[in-house]
């Protein structure tokens, strides 16, 4: 599974959980999930900081792989 796929589910996991936990507290109508987008992200800058890391290295990688292909592209056409 793609690094950028499991970030992306863990911070949906970790906003499900942080609604669901603010619901059952009394949090009701546009107040929970605007609590739990910023409770998730605080949590997930502390829990996910290795899935971060690692999906942004392998984004990097890919462009720049891009980035020489299209400066190869360009050399070839000179």
């Amino acid at each position: 599974m793609s690094s950028v796929v499991k970030y992306t589910l863990a911070r949906l996991l970790l906003f499900a959980v942080a609604w669901g936990l603010l619901y059952l507290v009394g949090a009701r109508g546009l107040l929970a999930p605007a609590l739990a987008v910023l409770i998730s992200g605080l949590v997930s800058f502390v829990l996910l900081s290795r899935q971060r890391d690692e999906m942004s290295s392998r984004i990097t990688g890919g462009i720049t792989e891009v980035q020489r292909r299209i400066d190869a592209g360009a050399a070839d056409e000179d």
